[in-house]
């Protein structure tokens, strides 16, 4: 069989390679080979999930000794957790790809790091090596740094420093605990697979590697208080590193939060799981009410991601805590479809905001008004994409949203104080849909012109993928469920 999900991984990277050995980069060709390999990866994608998982286990693993003296191999490999991440990686690189194609700074550039940034993202969520996870997880940081400084906006060199520091730092404590895990298993290996079926610390050394696994990926989800560098590095990033960075790099902290802290941890995530969903509370409280008092679009959907994360991270927290095999799979259900629908809604939202800036060079609320009336394409997208997030039934965030809530309150009732938030993000999207776009018509907006084919292009596709998950979600669902049903921890 094809090693599918090795081509998967490779396809972005040897498209970058390629592009750099050519000499003559025009724009025209390097977005032609960045949409050419990001669609080819999309398919491979979707011939994985063809494929299938297995319950209870990993599916279509790949392995190949790589430093045999330390247990230390490639693996790759998929299940109801991960392959629904990769498949929304790889859509929204290639939307990423095509929106881009206007670029005209540095195209080269610009698409051979997007396509690495694609490489490591895809590889993260495969990696059933913990080594091998953490050279993915790193390398993603180098790309998006580079992106953010080279093509953000004004203030894009303290947005990019602050960013690489913040999430560098935090990733250190993850290779020590890390290294700790290598050193309790026996015989020596970074197998994850391993350290999921046997754990391989316990008492006050678990708790500490715990500790040190839900610190490094709570500054990716970001939750609070360490979610300061997501505002400035959403606001000063590029469209597409917005995108990427909400709709991507974001999951690999929920995932870790799952696949390493919950997983390889249990007993210590259990015995630390109040504590740990009073910060998801705190952080879905906080992200909304932040987000009511923006006036710019990028920084307020920027702060609604802390917000949605920390629907997350309450359900992951509330599965913890359960001994109910059905509830945890209800909450973990939940959390993982929070993370894809997440990547849907807020693409879509962060795409739309680009387009505006595109038209308006500003995002300040203000500043608008009546925009339906010039600019209907883009406004209903923007409606419909902010309904989404607010939790509107029959959209993408509301089946689960709805299971997160349902698992809290039958275990942990007062965390259902979380749901304040939705409330708030209801009053601040409606604020934004009422300045931007209804009322009276601001005169310099007259001839903004609507979505061209190309943007429709990116922004359709989201958009069926929205109302698709809020109205049937069983076929995103079954996949996830199979999985969580058979954790056993």
């Amino acid at each position: 069989m094809l090693p599918l999900l090795s081509i998967a991984v490779f396809l972005p990277l040897l498209g970058a390679l390629i592009l750099m050995m050519l000499p003559h980069k025009t724009a025209r060709l390097a977005h032609g080979i960045s949409i050419a390999t990001t669609g080819l990866t999309f398919l491979v994608t979707l011939a994985i999930w063809a494929r299938g998982i297995e319950p209870g286990g990993f599916a279509q693993v790949e392995e190949i000794s790589w430093i045999p003296a330390i247990g230390a191999a490639y693996r790759l490999g998929i299940d109801g957790l991960s392959l629904p991440l990769i498949l929304l990686t790889s859509l929204l690189f290639l939307l990423s790809s095509i929106y881009s194609a206007r670029v005209s700074e540095r195209p080269a550039v610009y698409v051979v790091l997007m396509l690495m940034l694609e490489t490591a993202s895809i590889g993260t969520f495969a990696a059933l090596d913990a080594l091998l996870f953490y050279v993915f997880f790193e390398v993603s940081l180098v790309s998006m740094y580079f992106m953010i400084i080279g093509w953000g906006y004004e203030d894009r060199q303290r947005a990019g420093l602050m960013f690489f520091l913040y999430t560098l730092l935090g990733s250190l404590p993850l290779l020590l605990a890390i290294l700790g895990m290598f050193l309790g298993s026996d015989p020596y290996t970074f197998d994850m697979r391993t350290w999921i079926d046997t754990p391989p610390l316990s008492g006050l050394a678990a708790m500490l590697a715990m500790i040190a696994m839900v610190f490094t990926f709570a500054v990716k989800i970001p939750s609070f208080p360490v979610h300061t560098w997501l505002p400035a590095a959403h606001v000063q990033a590029p469209t597409v590193g917005s995108v990427i960075l909400a709709g991507v790099m974001l999951k690999f902290g929920t995932y870790g939060l799952v696949r390493f802290a919950l997983q390889m941890t249990p007993e210590a995530f259990r015995d630390a799981g109040l504590v740990i969903l009073a910060f998801g509370v705190f952080s879905a409280l906080y992200g909304a009410f932040v987000a009511l008092a923006q006036s710019d679009l990028k920084k307020l959907i920027a702060y609604t991601s802390v917000n949605h994360m920390g629907y997350v991270v309450i359900g992951v927290a509330v599965a913890s805590l359960t001994l109910d095999p059905g509830l945890r799979a209800v909450a973990l259900d939940g959390a993982t479809l929070q993370m894809v629908s997440h990547g849907l809604v807020t693409g879509a939202l962060f795409f739309l905001v680009g387009m505006l800036q595109d038209r308006a060079h500003t995002r300040g609320m203000d500043e608008f008004g009546g925009l339906l009336k010039v600019v209907p394409m883009l406004g209903w997208a923007f409606v419909i994409s902010a309904f989404a997030s607010l939790g509107l039934p029959g959209l993408a965030h509301f089946p689960a949203e709805f299971q997160i809530f349902l698992a809290t309150l039958s275990i942990q009732p007062w965390a259902i104080v979380a749901i304040l938030a939705i409330v708030v993000t209801a009053g601040l999207y409606l604020r934004a849909i009422s300045r931007v776009f209804m009322g009276e018509t601001n005169e310099k907006w007259l001839k903004m012109p609507d979505l061209d084919r190309r943007e429709l292009m990116v922004v359709v596709p989201l958009l069926i993928l929205i109302v698709l998950v809020g109205v049937a979600p069983s076929w995103l669902l079954d996949m996830i469920h199979t999985t969580m049903a058979a954790l056993k921890f």
